[in-house]
């Protein structure tokens, strides 16, 4: 744990980082850290003789000039030499926006920068960096979004710079933070959707499997596995939609986390690209969302969490994609339109926007164009099902309302569209 002078978060690292099982050492004595580490048995140490630190956090809310961000790398360098192998670090800072001068809002984002580039580094050897945008009236909502950037369930975001909100309740639970909720993930029968179903369940979550007709056996077959229940229809249909809502209306009755997963891609340049791959493209990836959002409604449930699947073609484009990409950028333009408009029910949306994933889809694709997309990204590998279905989970947490409004790239700090 390290300090920049005037550092602003002290208290609240204080009393989280022993409660979430760390093992704190500390650049100078600082009484907060006794109280809360002797609390919990974990009193912190001195950096002396520290080798392979797991984790590093700075907090840099106290960086106002270029001094600061001298000391910022003052304070940081030694500490990467000792850095283990997926290690993570992580740093924390003000919005640039609430500097009372140019000066410190032209450091607060220089921080900025630092981490965007420290990812890149570190990447090297699996290790991540992330920035914690912390607004005065989030600081209670540190806790959760820090345990999720620690911890492995983190491996495959990096080089991100993630900004707090306070419009949400974001209680931080350590364990089945989903006990007792209902969740609906739509495109589970396989890929990322079941490998959501599957964490959801872990977490304690009871799930339905929703996918196409045509995937029907897949979907019992996870639903069966995680305890949950299958119901298939036609999302890109008005008669596939309505089907749905009537299963769960006469079923469950409500919906505590709703996963829109549901997609497909038609990849052709606009050029070549039919009116058919078009219009299936749009209707699947974002006419569904924006209908299954709206007739949802009413059995969503206060305090619920919806997380809407976009891409980061939909951040920065791809050749051949752009029905893909102008559906995955509506989303975004969903969730950030609707998460105010949620917040005074406690409901929390936000969008998760994968990288290059390892999945059947993927693997058809010509190796060299694949190596390239690995490549790009801070890991120099793709991610996984699994890396995504974390991301999903934290953000159907309690403690997820923390990024409502946000879109986390679950993207290994990939180059394109930073």
């Amino acid at each position: 744990m390290l300090l920049s002078t005037g550092a602003e978060l002290t208290d609240v690292l204080a009393g989280c980082l022993a409660k979430m099982g760390a093992e704190v050492a500390l650049a100078e004595p600082l009484p907060a850290f006794s109280a809360g580490g002797e609390a919990w048995a974990r009193p912190p140490r001195g950096l002396e003789g520290l080798k392979g630190e797991k984790a590093v956090v700075l907090d840099a809310t106290g960086v106002r000039d270029v001094a600061g961000l001298r000391e910022l790398y003052t304070r940081l360098q030694p500490r990467l030499k000792g850095l283990a192998r997926c290690g993570r670090v992580a740093l924390l800072a003000r919005p640039p926006s609430e500097m009372d001068d140019v000066t410190a809002a032209a450091a607060q984002r220089g921080v900025e920068g630092f981490v965007r580039s420290l990812g890149r580094e570190v990447g090297r050897t699996g290790a991540t960096a992330n920035l914690l945008i912390v607004p005065r009236d989030a600081d209670d909502r540190v806790p959760g979004v820090l345990h999720f950037l620690l911890s492995a369930r983190s491996a495959y975001i990096s080089g991100q710079p993630l900004r707090l909100s306070a419009g949400v309740a974001a209680e931080f639970r350590a364990t089945r933070p989903l006990d007792g909720r209902v969740a609906l993930v739509t495109g589970a029968a396989r890929g990322i959707g079941a490998a959501t179903a599957h964490t959801l369940s872990r977490e304690g979550a009871h799930v339905i499997v929703h996918d196409h007709p045509a995937s029907e056996k897949l979907a019992r077959d996870i639903a069966e596995e995680v305890g949950g229940e299958a119901f298939t229809s036609d999302l890109s249909t008005t008669g596939g939609v309505n089907a749905l809502i009537n299963f769960i209306e006469n079923g469950l009755g409500r919906v505590d986390v709703l996963v829109q997963n549901a997609g497909v891609t038609r990849d052709r340049t606009l050029r070549k690209m039919s009116d058919d791959e078009w219009d299936l493209t749009l209707a699947v990836n974002l006419q569904a969302v924006l209908s299954l959002n709206a007739v949802l409604d009413p059995m969503v449930s206060d305090d619920a969490r919806i997380i809407c699947l976009s891409s980061i073609a939909g951040i920065a484009g791809n050749v051949g994609q752009t029905n893909y990409a102008t559906t995955k950028a509506g989303v975004i333009g969903l969730v950030e339109a609707l998460a105010p408009t949620l917040a005074p029910r406690g409901i929390a949306i936000s969008a998760v926007a994968p990288g290059f994933i390892e999945t059947r889809l993927t693997a058809a694709i010509p190796f060299a164009t694949r190596e390239v997309a690995r490549r790009l990204c801070n890991l120099s590998q793709g991610g996984i099902p699994q890396d995504i279905a974390e991301a999903i989970t934290f953000l159907a947490s309690p403690a997820g309302g923390a990024l409502s409004g946000s879109v986390l790239r679950v993207c290994g700090g990939n180059l394109v569209g930073a």
